[in-house]
């Protein structure tokens, strides 16, 4: 029987062949069967320059710890404890690596959790798994400060000359983060394939219940983008929750109640828990 202490197993795979082959860290909480034996896994996508250790995903853990659920964390390449160059990322790439950890571990059904990028990647996600017909149930998603399409409809707009400039001549551009002393960097690579990920160009189905929790106070993705997603998703059951003083973390104690609330709702809809 799990127990709530018991620490996640640490896995690694390898995702890629030759020079293109990278090493994946993850985090594996297995389900408590004697408590949730029917409950969904729930799965954590990071956002860009986040990894499995940082304050939502440790709690999604603790919560899947609390209530005997699976949980699955893992880093993208060239992210926190998984290998391969941080410069070599794309939305496609990435998108590979996260359905390579659903085959690694194979569970039967999953929440989604995706912060920031990571909700653009959970859209994907479900986009791909229904394209192959095979892989886990998507039972709902819960998307944190969604970025979708973040490269097209928030970065390229707003391009200096001078970023234009080093995109052409350099192949990225750096621009200082408000979360860490290292410089973001975007590359043309990662512009170019966010061009050929786009969701919010028609209608998205994701075939499960959705919800949103957005700051209006967000300073990177501005809460308008979270309701422009919403007219995407017309078929399905979506919630959004507007946080007036919400920023883009939504790590406040107060967010992450929040978070759980919604995580733990999809969880109970979607098994007999």
């Amino acid at each position: 029987m799990t127990s709530i202490n018991s620490d996640p197993r640490a896995e690694t795979i390898t995702v890629g062949k030759g020079d293109d082959a990278r090493d994946i860290a993850l985090l594996v909480r297995p389900a408590d069967p004697a408590r949730a034996p029917s409950a969904p896994a729930l799965v954590w996508l990071g956002g860009y320059r986040s990894d499995m250790s940082g304050t939502k995903a440790i709690e999604m853990d603790a919560l899947a710890a609390e209530k005997g659920l699976a949980a699955i964390r893992f880093d993208y390449s060239g992210h926190g404890a998984s290998g391969g160059a941080f410069r070599a990322g794309t939305i496609s790439r990435w998108l590979e690596e996260a359905i390579a950890v659903l085959d690694h571990v194979a569970p039967e059904s999953v929440v989604l959790v995706g912060s920031s990028m990571g909700g653009w990647i959970a859209l994907r996600l479900v986009q791909a798994l229904a394209h192959r017909g095979s892989g886990p149930r998507v039972a709902g998603m819960v998307l944190i400060a969604p970025a979708p399409d973040f490269t097209i409809d928030l970065i390229e707009p707003n391009l200096s000359d001078a970023e234009r400039a080093s995109l052409a001549e350099r192949g990225y551009f750096e621009e200082p983060s408000d979360y860490s002393p290292e410089p973001n960097i975007f590359t043309r690579a990662l512009i170019e394939d966010g061009r050929l990920n786009r969701v919010l160009t028609g209608i998205i189905e994701t075939g499960c219940p959705v919800h949103i929790l957005q700051g209006m106070a967000d300073p990177d993705v501005p809460y308008a983008h979270a309701l422009k997603l919403v007219e995407f998703l017309p078929a399905d059951d979506v919630v959004i929750t507007l946080v007036r003083d919400g920023d883009h973390r939504l790590s406040r104690p107060e967010d992450i109640a929040r978070m759980k609330a919604a995580i733990l709702s999809m969880a109970e809809n979607a098994s007999d828990l």
